[in-house]
């Protein structure tokens, strides 16, 4: 059976633009992807990297970084604020072994083209989770580290969720929350007093490695994009 939803309309994707959240906020799913066919995989579009290669399978997006590539980042239709973004990644056989144990899998939100963004970054060899936060020019942040994370090695399938939302009230308001997941496992839980240098409004998830990762393959299935409930 295909578990398969279309994209909702475009309207009905900035809505998040205007919601209101507090730090205890449950969540509504708004876009979810299964990535299984043709037409749905084309409704994600490459964020970042120079040179990126996309394919399919019969149920995933597929990518393979190229030369002189750190990572291939690419975007849902999803934009807002608010959100919380979640897929499942594999890093898959076809990845040279000189490259596996330094690759990660990741989930991003508030990106922008400026490269800008918050991350949740899996590295499934090591068993290690960074939660990140990436300015316009450049400057890396490691919010938090995760060691001993119960990731799933080559070709098995890691289930990753992001979530940032900005009080907007008590004496946290101005600042965001992030938690990070990678299955049920609660990885980072973080408050960022700076969220508002990051300006950009893009959900979405990519593949990596740490230094040159030239030939790192990977699919990713079931992306769900949620935001906060009641808005």
């Amino acid at each position: 059976m295909n578990r398969r939803i279309a994209a909702i309309p475009a309207a009905a994707l900035l809505v998040a633009l205007a919601l209101a959240s507090g730090a205890s906020a449950g969540v509504i799913g708004v876009y979810r992807n299964s990535l299984d066919s043709t037409a749905l995989r084309g409704q994600i579009v490459k964020l970042s990297g120079d040179r990126c290669g996309r394919g399919g399978s019969e149920r995933a997006l597929r990518i393979v970084v190229g030369k002189r590539t750190k990572e291939c980042a690419y975007r849902t239709p999803v934009i807002g604020r608010d959100l919380e973004v979640a897929a499942t990644g594999r890093l898959l056989q076809g990845t040279p072994k000189a490259v596996q144990r330094r690759a990660f899998l990741t989930v991003n939100l508030r990106a922008g083209g400026s490269g800008a963004r918050y991350q949740l970054l899996l590295f499934p060899l090591q068993r290690k989770a960074q939660l990140r936060r990436v300015t316009a020019d450049g400057k890396i942040e490691y919010m938090h580290v995760e060691r001993g994370v119960r990731a799933k090695g080559v070709n098995q399938a890691n289930q990753m969720r992001l979530r940032a939302f900005n009080v907007t009230s008590g004496p946290d308001k101005g600042k965001c929350r992030i938690l990070a997941f990678v299955g049920r496992q609660l990885v980072a839980e973080v408050s960022d007093p700076a969220a508002g240098q990051l300006q950009g409004r893009t959900s979405g998830f990519g593949l990596g490695a740490a230094g040159n990762a030239k030939g790192a393959l990977g699919s990713f299935d079931d992306v769900v994009v949620r935001v906060p409930s009641p808005y």
